[in-house]
């Protein structure tokens, strides 16, 4: 059975503008609704002209998604995850913790939120305890 869903996704605290425009790319295509940069996650520059190194990064990774996907800079994150939880989210941090359950195993909420963290650090235990569950990926590999 196939659910229709709001897919919001939230880069927190991300260092790499590579990431960020890889981010971009990959909501693009899973039909992601928004996309809310939050933190110190780098941001698309709205200029046409004097790009920065981290402009030309998120540009090189987000081959031309920056520009149709809808996004938003957040600094604080927690006035926003207030915010969807009261729009009727439900909250899902995507990380590798004692609490998480496999990503499969999730239900069939039609309003999502995914919470991707830091690249070293992942996702602090704050932004953790707010959320309405932590999902894993399997990882079969030898990262993490």
């Amino acid at each position: 059975m196939v659910v229709d869903r709001e897919i919001i996704l939230i880069a927190h605290d991300i260092r790499s503008a590579h990431n960020v425009g890889a981010f971009l790319r990959t909501a693009d295509g899973a039909g992601v609704t928004k996309v809310y940069l939050t933190g110190y996650t780098p941001i698309p520059s709205t200029k046409k002209y004097l790009l920065t190194t981290a402009d030309k990064q998120i540009q090189k990774t987000a081959l031309g998604a920056e520009k149709t996907v809808s996004w938003e800079q957040r600094v604080d994150i927690f006035p926003l995850l207030s915010e969807l939880k009261r729009a009727g989210f439900v909250c899902y941090a995507l990380e590798q913790d004692a609490r998480s359950i496999s990503y499969t195993t999730t239900t069939d909420a039609t309003k999502v939120v995914l919470i991707v963290g830091n690249e070293v650090d992942g996702i602090s235990r704050e932004v953790l305890d707010f959320c309405d569950a932590i999902l894993e990926i399997p990882m079969y590999g030898t990262k993490n």
